[in-house]
């Protein structure tokens, strides 16, 4: 980039110029101040005098000697135009001087001035699409651009945890997907493509393969629904949140009765919320799905809804196995799987489910929680901000009754 047309050099013409145009018009207030108190003028009218010599008794002799005269306001007049010109020369040399000298001292204030903008472009620069560990960090006073360059952080920050979400996603994804493709490559090999297999094996092979293709076709659904509401594609409306949970409920109605199990409902009346009347259906049908599939035979589950100040909650309550103290923290996380999660093959689930729900609830501004105790079933609950929420209160940290 040539130096005439950087920001720098453009700086350093306009500092120049104003420092320039401030110096010029104050020497030219000096000088017209001057020119109107002192009236200069140029002698108009000069004598010629004939020196002579006094004698001790009163006689003047002539010398010889002529030289030229004025009157005494004529030389004064004369001596101030004088003054006046040779003020405006040392002036105009001035200002020669003052412009040069402005034009260095512009190159260095505006160099200082944009000193943290190279840094910025620096670090810039070397940040590369799979290191977003570089920060600009600025020092110095609290201005616009140390708060441009704190705001660049911060966007760094973000990014930095989305990639790093984003590349333990598909981690975790590739790992989850390398076992059941590793078994449907198993069976191919050794029952299905075999010649000498009998058909017994390969009827087993070919439920074997079903099982691993129906976890598939599950975990790719479940990747697919985080990468939908990452994206934000969704539009939100107003949401009846016992509408919903009904509605998740009935989904799941054939399903529990198959197993015995009774579906119990408390719901609360006017909980309505700004939100993705899709996703939250899928939430509470997530929650549902692990507690029918965990309650013992015979049990029974129970979802309730209800308002607790500024904050709507659904809950899910289940007579299942329960969860450790140790492993109440990482139920939410992705591709995680508690010991009375796993049940047998044909059962393993994608570890998506929890995950999802909080990520769905969090998009929406709220929170999940669980509470549970070993061999007394779970319950979870979500909380959502309602629409006519006006306090800043945070949600409650026990479960709602």
């Amino acid at each position: 980039m040539s130096v005439f047309r950087s920001i720098r050099f453009r700086l350093t013409v306009l500092y120049s110029t104003l420092l320039f145009a401030l110096a010029g018009a104050g020497l030219l207030v000096a000088y017209l101040a001057v020119d109107r108190a002192i009236d200069p003028k140029p002698i108009s009218e000069r004598y010629e005098a004939h020196l002579v010599k006094l004698k001790s008794d009163g006689r003047t002799v002539p010398t010889g000697v002529t030289i030229e005269v004025a009157e005494v306001q004529q030389i004064e007049d004369e001596v101030n135009l004088r003054l006046l010109q040779t003020v405006r020369d040392y002036s105009l040399i001035a200002l020669g001087g003052l412009f040069v000298a402005s034009l260095g001292i512009g190159w260095v204030l505006s160099g200082r001035a944009l000193r943290p903008v190279g840094a910025i472009a620096r670090t810039a620069r070397e940040i590369q699409a799979t290191d977003l560990s570089r920060r600009i960090r600025l020092e110095g006073p609290q201005d616009e651009l140390r708060d441009l360059g704190d705001t660049i952080d911060s966007m760094l920050d973000r990014l930095d945890r989305a990639f790093r979400a984003q590349r333990q996603l598909i981690d975790d994804a590739s790992h989850e997907l390398r076992s059941p493709l590793a078994i449907i490559r198993a069976n191919l090999d050794a029952s299905l493509t075999a010649p000498d297999a009998s058909e017994q094996e390969r009827v087993a092979a070919v439920a074997t393969v079903d099982r691993a293709t129906t976890r598939m076709s599950r975990l790719v659904e479940d990747l697919l629904a985080t990468a939908r509401r990452d994206a934000d594609s969704t539009a939100d409306t107003d949401v009846d949140l016992s509408t919903v949970a009904q509605e998740a409920g009935e989904d799941f109605t054939p399903l529990a009765a198959g197993r015995g199990l009774r579906l119990r409902y408390a719901l609360g009346a006017n909980l309505v919320l700004v939100g993705d009347p899709d996703a939250l259906r899928r939430a509470v049908g997530n929650l549902l799905s692990n507690a029918v599939r965990l309650s013992p035979l015979g049990g029974a589950v129970e979802v309730a809804t209800g308002r607790t100040g500024g904050w709507l909650w659904v809950a899910v309550v289940d007579e299942g196995p329960g969860i450790a103290e140790a492993d109440r923290g990482r139920v939410f996380d992705r591709f995680w799987r508690g010991a009375g999660g796993r049940g047998g093959a044909g059962e393993r689930r994608t570890g998506l489910g929890l995950a999802i729900v909080r990520q769905i609830v969090e998009s929406h501004g709220g929170q999940v929680a669980v509470f549970s105790q070993p061999g007394a079933g779970s319950t979870f609950v979500f909380w959502l901000p309602a629409a006519d929420r006006a306090d800043d209160d945070p949600p409650p940290a026990t479960a709602p009754r």
